[in-house]
């Protein structure tokens, strides 16, 4: 069965046995390392029939996390669907950025916002990391929204997370100023964004979709952040690599009294705009 569907999926995206070795662990509700130990374990007709529809989804060019309908993100797992974006990796270093700040500044109990939560990782990753922290989450989808109460429920944070309905910093502005502020709004340019086959293309256009250059919708929210963060707090951006040190233009425009600087991911490419305010 693995080596059968890792030929079939192999074109999709190069890594045909991986994840045919994620998908039939998923189907039969193992682990993968079990599964791996196991190798003389016979397949229930069942699991067969879960394994061929899952294979069959990724063959269609599904992401995987919207196959099995879960990605992980900084440690926890996340449900996900074709009403959110999958977490990426490269987002885990703005939480990171956020919790650093927050330690460092002694605002451990204090507020932080999450503007365009989509599936909720963010939001739900600090209030889970910082226990104390009072988490406020907006988006203005309410599908999106819709799967991110289920994601603060499954992480056992629902109760810390408050979810706002609307657009940018609109629903948020009431309740600043916060001790961070964290934005993962859609950077992409439009005319980059992906298209079938590419299994980018499966996800909501809503929440990639940037606009001619991929700041449209930074520079509807970048003039709120002088409200939005309040003394000695913190603003995290995420941007594209190419567009990065345009946003921290922006940025530094809006808030011309703090540090900002644009922060390279893991893999070397500006990431993170970063604004640190000075006291009052």
């Amino acid at each position: 069965m693995l080596r059968d569907a890792a030929v079939r999926l192999e074109p999709v995206g190069g890594t045909g046995r991986l994840d045919a070795v994620f998908l039939l662990a998923h189907a039969g509700g193992v682990s993968r390392a079990e599964m791996i130990a196991h190798r003389e374990r016979e397949l229930g007709p069942e699991i067969v029939q879960r394994f061929e529809e899952l294979v069959e989804q990724r063959e269609r060019g599904a992401p995987l996390a919207y196959v099995t309908g879960e990605a992980g993100f900084y440690g926890r797992m996340f449900g996900v669907d074709a009403r959110v974006l999958v977490p990426r990796p490269e987002t885990e270093l703005a939480v990171e950025w956020a919790v650093r700040h927050l330690r460092a500044t002694g605002r451990e109990n204090g507020t932080a916002a999450d503007v365009g939560t989509g599936s909720g990782a963010i939001a739900v990753t600090l209030a889970a990391e910082l226990p104390g922290l009072g988490v406020y989450a907006s988006d203005v989808s309410q599908d999106a929204l819709a799967v991110a109460r289920r994601n603060a429920a499954r992480n056992e944070v629902f109760q810390r997370v408050t979810f706002l309905h609307g657009d940018l910093a609109e629903p948020v502005l009431p309740y600043a100023p916060f001790d961070c502020v964290v934005a993962n709004l859609p950077y992409v340019p439009t005319a980059e964004c992906a298209t079938a086959p590419d299994p980018v293309s499966f996800e909501p256009l809503l929440a990639r979709d940037g606009g001619g250059d991929g700041l449209a919708l930074y520079r509807r929210f970048v003039p709120a952040l002088p409200k939005l963060v309040g003394p000695r707090g913190i603003a995290v951006l995420e941007a594209a690599p190419g567009n990065a040190r345009a946003l921290e233009a922006l940025v530094r425009g809006a808030l011309p009294q703090a540090g900002v600087e644009t922060i390279q991911d893991y893999a070397g490419l500006e990431r993170l705009v970063v604004a640190v305010i000075p006291p009052a």
